[in-house]
Protein backbone atom coordinates (compact mmCIF):
# COMPACT_ATOMS: atom_id res chain seq x y z
CA UNK A 1 0.00 0.00 0.00
CA UNK A 2 2.43 2.24 0.97
CA UNK A 3 4.33 1.65 -2.45
CA UNK A 4 1.24 2.22 -4.47
CA UNK A 5 1.17 5.65 -2.26
CA UNK A 6 4.60 6.62 -3.23
CA UNK A 7 3.66 6.56 -7.30
CA UNK A 8 0.95 8.83 -6.34
CA UNK A 9 -1.91 6.02 -6.50
CA UNK A 10 -5.14 6.36 -4.58
CA UNK A 11 -4.99 3.67 -1.40
CA UNK A 12 -8.71 2.36 -0.66
CA UNK A 13 -9.32 -0.01 1.66
CA UNK A 14 -12.11 -2.25 2.78
CA UNK A 15 -12.61 -4.14 6.06
CA UNK A 16 -15.42 -6.51 5.91
CA UNK A 17 -15.67 -7.13 9.68
CA UNK A 18 -15.36 -5.94 13.11
CA UNK A 19 -12.34 -8.55 14.07
CA UNK A 20 -13.02 -8.57 17.69
CA UNK A 21 -16.08 -10.91 18.22
CA UNK A 22 -14.49 -14.05 18.01
CA UNK A 23 -12.14 -12.99 20.51
CA UNK A 24 -11.58 -14.60 23.99
CA UNK A 25 -13.51 -12.02 25.57
CA UNK A 26 -16.51 -11.82 23.14
CA UNK A 27 -19.08 -11.28 25.50
CA UNK A 28 -17.41 -8.24 27.02
CA UNK A 29 -16.75 -6.98 23.82
CA UNK A 30 -19.03 -3.49 23.42
CA UNK A 31 -18.89 -0.47 21.23
CA UNK A 32 -15.86 1.34 23.02
CA UNK A 33 -13.29 -2.32 21.69
CA UNK A 34 -14.66 -1.90 18.24
CA UNK A 35 -13.87 2.13 18.36
CA UNK A 36 -10.62 1.36 19.38
CA UNK A 37 -10.10 -1.34 16.69
CA UNK A 38 -11.55 1.26 13.59
CA UNK A 39 -9.56 3.98 15.24
CA UNK A 40 -5.91 2.00 15.14
CA UNK A 41 -7.49 0.69 11.69
CA UNK A 42 -7.22 4.97 10.38
CA UNK A 43 -4.20 5.14 12.46
CA UNK A 44 -2.38 2.62 10.17
CA UNK A 45 -4.23 3.60 6.75
CA UNK A 46 -2.86 6.71 7.59
CA UNK A 47 1.11 5.41 8.10
CA UNK A 48 1.20 3.96 4.70
CA UNK A 49 -0.54 7.53 3.21
CA UNK A 50 -4.15 5.44 2.87
CA UNK A 51 -7.34 7.14 2.13
CA UNK A 52 -9.32 6.67 5.37
CA UNK A 53 -11.30 3.25 5.46
CA UNK A 54 -13.97 1.81 5.15
CA UNK A 55 -15.80 -0.88 7.07
CA UNK A 56 -18.44 -2.98 6.92
CA UNK A 57 -19.99 -4.73 10.08
CA UNK A 58 -20.47 -8.87 9.01
CA UNK A 59 -19.58 -11.40 12.07
CA UNK A 60 -16.00 -11.98 13.00
CA UNK A 61 -14.64 -15.44 12.07
CA UNK A 62 -18.37 -16.27 11.33
CA UNK A 63 -18.54 -15.11 7.35
CA UNK A 64 -19.19 -18.47 6.27
CA UNK A 65 -22.63 -18.13 8.11
CA UNK A 66 -23.35 -14.92 6.32
CA UNK A 67 -24.80 -15.50 2.64
CA UNK A 68 -22.40 -15.09 -0.15
CA UNK A 69 -24.29 -12.44 -2.17
CA UNK A 70 -24.48 -9.60 0.80
CA UNK A 71 -20.94 -9.76 1.15
CA UNK A 72 -20.75 -9.51 -2.95
CA UNK A 73 -22.62 -6.60 -2.63
CA UNK A 74 -20.63 -4.93 -0.29
CA UNK A 75 -17.44 -4.87 -2.14
CA UNK A 76 -19.37 -4.45 -5.47
CA UNK A 77 -20.76 -1.32 -3.47
CA UNK A 78 -17.47 -0.05 -2.73
CA UNK A 79 -16.14 -1.12 -6.79
CA UNK A 80 -18.65 0.61 -7.72
CA UNK A 81 -17.71 3.84 -6.19
CA UNK A 82 -13.84 3.93 -6.10
CA UNK A 83 -13.48 2.11 -9.66
CA UNK A 84 -10.28 0.28 -9.01
CA UNK A 85 -7.69 -0.65 -11.37
CA UNK A 86 -5.95 -3.27 -9.11
CA UNK A 87 -7.68 -4.86 -6.24
CA UNK A 88 -5.66 -6.95 -3.32
CA UNK A 89 -7.46 -9.80 -1.35
CA UNK A 90 -6.70 -12.72 1.03
CA UNK A 91 -5.72 -16.01 -0.28
CA UNK A 92 -8.14 -18.38 -0.82
CA UNK A 93 -6.76 -21.07 1.23
CA UNK A 94 -6.03 -19.54 4.40
CA UNK A 95 -6.87 -21.30 7.57
CA UNK A 96 -9.10 -17.90 8.86
CA UNK A 97 -12.94 -18.75 7.35
CA UNK A 98 -13.40 -15.13 6.69
CA UNK A 99 -10.12 -14.85 4.73
CA UNK A 100 -11.96 -17.54 2.39
CA UNK A 101 -14.78 -16.24 2.18
CA UNK A 102 -13.55 -12.65 1.39
CA UNK A 103 -11.26 -13.90 -1.35
CA UNK A 104 -14.63 -15.91 -2.91
CA UNK A 105 -17.08 -12.96 -2.86
CA UNK A 106 -14.10 -10.25 -3.84
CA UNK A 107 -13.44 -12.98 -7.32
CA UNK A 108 -17.35 -12.71 -7.68
CA UNK A 109 -17.79 -9.07 -7.38
CA UNK A 110 -14.90 -8.74 -9.65
CA UNK A 111 -15.70 -10.81 -12.60
CA UNK A 112 -14.17 -9.60 -15.37
CA UNK A 113 -17.78 -8.34 -17.02
CA UNK A 114 -17.58 -5.83 -19.58
CA UNK A 115 -16.87 -2.12 -18.76
CA UNK A 116 -14.97 -3.57 -15.03
CA UNK A 117 -12.25 -1.02 -14.35
CA UNK A 118 -10.75 -3.77 -12.36
CA UNK A 119 -7.65 -5.43 -14.86
CA UNK A 120 -5.67 -7.05 -11.65
CA UNK A 121 -6.40 -9.26 -8.59
CA UNK A 122 -3.63 -10.32 -6.35
CA UNK A 123 -3.81 -12.20 -3.22
CA UNK A 124 -1.58 -11.06 0.11
CA UNK A 125 -0.28 -13.68 2.34
CA UNK A 126 -1.24 -13.05 6.03
CA UNK A 127 1.04 -14.88 8.54
CA UNK A 128 -0.52 -16.85 11.47
CA UNK A 129 -3.39 -17.83 8.60
CA UNK A 130 -1.90 -18.03 5.37
CA UNK A 131 1.10 -20.78 6.33
CA UNK A 132 -1.37 -22.51 9.04
CA UNK A 133 -3.76 -24.10 6.73
CA UNK A 134 -3.55 -27.51 5.92
CA UNK A 135 -0.26 -28.16 3.95
CA UNK A 136 -1.56 -29.38 0.21
CA UNK A 137 0.21 -28.45 -3.13
CA UNK A 138 -3.22 -27.35 -4.40
CA UNK A 139 -3.93 -25.13 -1.38
CA UNK A 140 -0.02 -23.80 -0.98
CA UNK A 141 0.51 -19.91 -0.93
CA UNK A 142 2.99 -20.09 -4.48
CA UNK A 143 3.88 -16.40 -4.78
CA UNK A 144 4.28 -15.23 -8.64
CA UNK A 145 4.52 -11.98 -7.75
CA UNK A 146 7.27 -10.19 -5.79
CA UNK A 147 7.25 -6.41 -4.95
CA UNK A 148 10.46 -4.78 -3.45
CA UNK A 149 9.39 -2.64 -0.27
CA UNK A 150 12.68 -1.62 1.37
CA UNK A 151 12.19 1.88 1.05
CA UNK A 152 8.62 1.53 2.91
CA UNK A 153 9.64 -0.84 5.48
CA UNK A 154 9.82 1.51 7.58
CA UNK A 155 5.95 2.96 6.70
CA UNK A 156 5.08 -1.00 7.51
CA UNK A 157 6.50 -0.80 10.93
CA UNK A 158 4.88 2.43 11.89
CA UNK A 159 1.52 0.62 10.47
CA UNK A 160 2.19 -2.39 12.42
CA UNK A 161 2.68 -0.86 15.33
CA UNK A 162 -0.94 1.17 15.54
CA UNK A 163 -2.03 -2.27 15.34
CA UNK A 164 -0.37 -3.19 19.00
CA UNK A 165 -3.45 -5.16 19.77
CA UNK A 166 -3.02 -7.44 16.81
CA UNK A 167 0.64 -8.24 17.30
CA UNK A 168 2.20 -10.58 19.81
CA UNK A 169 5.96 -11.22 21.21
CA UNK A 170 7.99 -13.78 19.43
CA UNK A 171 8.70 -16.39 18.11
CA UNK A 172 4.40 -15.89 17.57
CA UNK A 173 4.22 -15.64 13.53
CA UNK A 174 2.50 -12.44 14.29
CA UNK A 175 4.80 -10.76 16.01
CA UNK A 176 7.12 -7.76 14.39
CA UNK A 177 10.52 -9.73 14.04
CA UNK A 178 8.62 -12.34 12.33
CA UNK A 179 6.98 -9.91 9.35
CA UNK A 180 11.03 -8.80 9.47
CA UNK A 181 12.01 -11.96 8.55
CA UNK A 182 9.15 -13.00 5.89
CA UNK A 183 10.08 -9.86 4.23
CA UNK A 184 13.90 -10.47 4.38
CA UNK A 185 13.32 -13.94 2.67
CA UNK A 186 10.88 -12.86 0.13
CA UNK A 187 13.52 -10.40 -0.63
CA UNK A 188 16.38 -12.89 -1.00
CA UNK A 189 14.16 -15.26 -3.16
CA UNK A 190 13.45 -11.58 -5.49
CA UNK A 191 17.13 -10.63 -4.90
CA UNK A 192 16.55 -7.49 -3.07
CA UNK A 193 16.87 -6.71 0.63
CA UNK A 194 12.73 -6.31 1.43
CA UNK A 195 9.78 -7.55 -0.54
CA UNK A 196 6.92 -8.47 -0.44
CA UNK A 197 5.09 -11.78 -2.33
CA UNK A 198 1.29 -12.29 -3.96
CA UNK A 199 -0.65 -14.56 -6.17
CA UNK A 200 -1.38 -13.38 -9.57
CA UNK A 201 -5.14 -14.18 -9.24
CA UNK A 202 -6.28 -12.26 -12.79
CA UNK A 203 -4.28 -9.83 -14.89
CA UNK A 204 -5.80 -8.39 -17.92
CA UNK A 205 -3.60 -6.36 -20.56
CA UNK A 206 -6.44 -4.30 -22.21
CA UNK A 207 -5.67 -2.21 -25.83
CA UNK A 208 -4.93 1.65 -24.61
Amino acid sequence: MAKHADRGDDVHILFLSSGVGARDNAPSIDLNEKTLRCQAAEAAANAVAAQPPRFANFPDNQMDSVPLLEIVRTIETAVSEISPNIIYTHHGDDLNVDHQRVCEATLTACRPLPGSTVERIYAFEVLSSTEWATPSSSRAFIPSRFVEVTVQMDKKRAALTCYGAEMRPPPHARSMEAVEAQAKLRGATAGVSYAEAFVTVREIWKDQ
